[in-house]
């Protein structure tokens, strides 16, 4: 009987002790905006929660910074930073890569704040990312719809500016041209289009190879790769296939009809790609030397554009909000 009143004791007072322990532990846990998986005794506050992940995005860890901003939409929605926030989460999948995650970021914050200041900030980014992906289609497409809803010249001018260098990237000269040629008189001069034009006039001497006269010239094997200026193939294929016509003839004239069909048999394989090389060659070189003609175009004219409320730049008044960018000049 004694031992049992003692485990009864022992047990009652146990229960006692938990019972006053999770009292402040609950009281702690319900007054606090804490997040589950927080410490509950540490109360989380708008600006505590802001600048936590603004620190993260500072020091370049943007996956956390992400989680972070994104806390902060959903514990504070009433803030006035959230749509930065937003937008700092967009900037963080972006600087770390993960582009595809910007744009669908992005485009939340356009779809919800329609012409603000960030979601202007948000189409130039959402087609940048585009331009990270190579998805050159969309890029043009969202950039077509800022234009639309844009109230302000000077940023529809930067979508035209923008879409024009598009469509140089993928060799559309004309085209490129109709797009700078929409630009405003009063921006002409901030986007150097005078020394733009003159540049791009250049376009017209670029060298260039015809792929079709590759192919025939390659009738004589490695002439194709001659006229590309890839002489070390040229001699190559000359070679091979002179080596493979000539094993195959004296095949046949020594009485050897098997390995004389063998060899003509390789030798077609070899002379056809030749003559595929010699056309893929062409294309190759009107490639590279288009790519050359781009990068000293950007080099001589492009204006880098970044949108950005803390740099210094040129403002534009969107519906009387700033947004800042930074023009960079090459000479």
């Amino acid at each position: 009987m004694r031992i049992r009143n003692i485990c009864f004791g022992s047990r009652f007072i146990a229960l006692v002790a938990l019972f006053f322990l999770f009292i402040p532990f609950s009281k702690s846990f319900a007054g606090s905006q804490t997040p589950p998986d927080s410490n509950p005794s540490v109360m989380i506050t708008p600006d505590k929660q802001f600048n936590y992940a603004e620190n993260l995005f500072s020091n370049h860890d943007y996956s956390t910074a992400v989680m972070e901003y994104k806390r902060f939409v959903y514990f504070f929605p009433e803030d006035k930073r959230v749509e930065r926030a937003m937008y700092q989460t967009g900037m963080s999948y972006y600087l770390g890569g993960d582009f595809k995650a910007a744009v669908e970021s992005f485009k939340k914050l356009v779809d919800e704040y329609v012409d603000s200041d960030y979601a202007i900030k948000s189409y130039f980014k959402i087609s940048e990312a585009y331009m990270k992906l190579m998805a050159f289609d969309p890029a043009i497409i969202n950039l077509n719809n800022l234009i639309v809803v844009a109230y302000d010249e000077d940023v529809r001018d930067e979508a035209y500016y923008r879409l024009g260098w598009i469509y140089l990237e993928t060799a559309s000269w004309e085209k490129g041209r109709q797009y700078f040629s929409k630009i405003s008189v009063n921006n002409q001069d901030k986007y150097r289009l005078e020394k733009l034009a003159a540049e791009l006039d250049k376009e017209k001497i670029i060298p260039k190879k015809n792929p079709k006269l590759a192919g025939f010239l390659s009738v004589i094997p490695g002439a194709g790769y001659l006229y590309c200026e890839r002489y070390q193939d040229a001699l190559i294929a000359f070679l091979i296939n002179g080596a493979l016509i000539y094993a195959a003839y004296e095949s046949f004239d020594a009485g050897n009809p098997a390995l004389g069909g063998l060899l003509t048999f390789v030798g077609v394989g070899f002379y056809a790609g030749n003559i595929y090389g010699a056309v893929t060659s062409a294309h190759k070189y009107n490639r590279k030397k288009t790519g050359l003609f781009l990068e000293r175009l950007k080099d001589n004219v492009k204006i880098n554009l970044s949108a950005d409320v803390k740099n210094k730049g040129v403002c534009l008044d969107v519906k009387n909000k700033g947004v800042c960018l930074s023009f960079q000049f090459s000479f």
